[in-house]
């Protein structure tokens, strides 16, 4: 099977959440027996380093890029808004890409085009009239919930009314648009009900991200140490991060003094870097992120708005670490609450949960070891590949 991947930012080198979930796909098609092509979006907060990218995945995928200026423009923003059209999506329409997606079309024959995000559907047209490849949307998330959540957790008055405008115009896209595919795949269950319940009457299924076990590294834990790990220039990450030291850690350090916490993660805002907090070490972008998370005891996860699933915990409870989390946070996650996740949405009650893990050492252990165990079953990328070509198989019968 030949499968063109569209992606909204360059999957390799996988150092974030999104690009890890790309890569994903793109490994496990190649590891399956497919032959995949990368097209992507690079932009000035996700170039393309070619320097950073393997020989080997460039001679499987012949990866390709192209430049869009995704930077916010007050004069487009105003014209879109006046409109009733979604900002979001319109920054990602471009003549160069267009015309380089028309050419790769043009050199090869695909039986499915994969796209991530949707961000990308404007293209779609543009691949009816040069393919009779079945289009396929990898829904990451339902992108208009999370900026409602965020818009509804914003205090300042028109910033919060502009936040709820993009989530308004994005959702009547997403309504609009999500029938313009073959087939849908979204992250999470909980994403595919609200694509259908939102009018979605293209098949639709639920896969999420994998992992393989392989690949996480081991390090000796620091007792004691909490973590939270993310990309800093995603906002609900930002949102969640404001949250835990203004009112989670207090609570934590007051109940559990013993514990510290570490903060890491790319595109650290600086005013946390130069902060002085006691108890908490913002270490900023780590040059392993899995040997990070191996190095500590307990990830916390505040998320306080977000859709689809955070491959953060998934890596996380990959080994064997135990996470504390919302229930926004672990949505999308097949978990059951006290046995191999636990879950906290006040601060009072992640100090309670910190302290029983604190308390009961062998507890805090019995939790990340069922974590393994359940992202081992559920969450492995070979398992998933093949749920995923299966549902390609079911569009290319059609």
């Amino acid at each position: 099977m030949k499968v063109l991947q569209l992606c909204t930012k360059p999957p390799y080198p996988p150092v974030d959440g999104g690009t890890i979930a790309m890569h994903s796909i793109t490994q496990g098609l190649l590891a399956a027996g497919c032959e995949v092509r990368v097209l992507t979006v690079e932009t000035d907060k996700h170039p393309l380093r070619s320097e950073a990218v393997d020989e080997h995945y460039r001679q499987q995928t012949h990866i390709e890029s192209v430049y869009i200026d995704l930077g916010a423009k007050p004069l487009p923003a105003l014209m879109a808004m006046m409109c009733g059209e979604s900002y979001h999506v319109k920054r990602y329409v471009s003549p160069a890409f267009a015309e380089k997606l028309r050419r790769v079309l043009q050199e090869e024959e695909f039986d499915i085009v994969h796209v991530e995000s949707i961000f990308l559907t404007p293209y779609v047209p543009l691949i009816r009239r040069h393919s009779q490849a079945k289009i396929i949307l990898r829904a990451h998330n339902v992108e208009h919930m999370i900026w409602r959540r965020v818009a509804q957790s914003t205090r300042h008055g028109l910033k919060r009314w502009y936040l709820k405008h993009l989530s308004l115009t994005l959702r009547a896209y997403e309504v609009e648009h999500v029938n313009d595919y073959d087939g849908v795949v979204c992250i999470t269950r909980n994403d595919a009900e609200r694509f259908r319940a939102d009018g979605c009457r293209r098949p639709i299924t639920d896969i999420p991200f994998g992992i393989e076990p392989e690949e996480v590294t081991h390090a000796e834990v620091e007792r004691g140490s909490l973590f939270h790990i993310g990309a800093m220039d995603w906002i609900p990450n930002q949102e969640g991060i404001e949250w835990l030291l203004d009112e989670v850690w207090p609570a934590v350090h007051r109940e559990v003094p013993q514990t510290h916490l570490y903060l890491a993660g790319r595109k650290m805002p600086q005013r946390w870097m130069d902060a002085s907090i006691d108890g908490v070490t913002v270490v900023g972008e780590v040059p392993d992120a899995m040997y990070f998370i191996g190095s500590k005891q307990i990830n916390i996860v505040p998320l306080l708005s977000g859709s689809g699933i955070r491959v953060k915990i998934i890596e996380a409870m990959s080994v064997g670490k135990t996470v504390i989390s919302t229930t926004v946070g672990a949505q999308g996650i097949d978990y059951t609450d006290g046995v191999n996740l636990l879950i906290a949405d006040t601060p009072a009650d992640f100090a309670r949960q910190v302290r029983r893990c604190m308390d009961d050492p062998e507890y805090c252990d019995s939790v990340g070891r069922a974590a393994a165990r359940l992202v081992a079953e559920r969450y492995n990328t070979s398992k998933l590949t093949q749920e995923l070509l299966q549902f390609y198989n079911s569009r290319l019968e059609q």
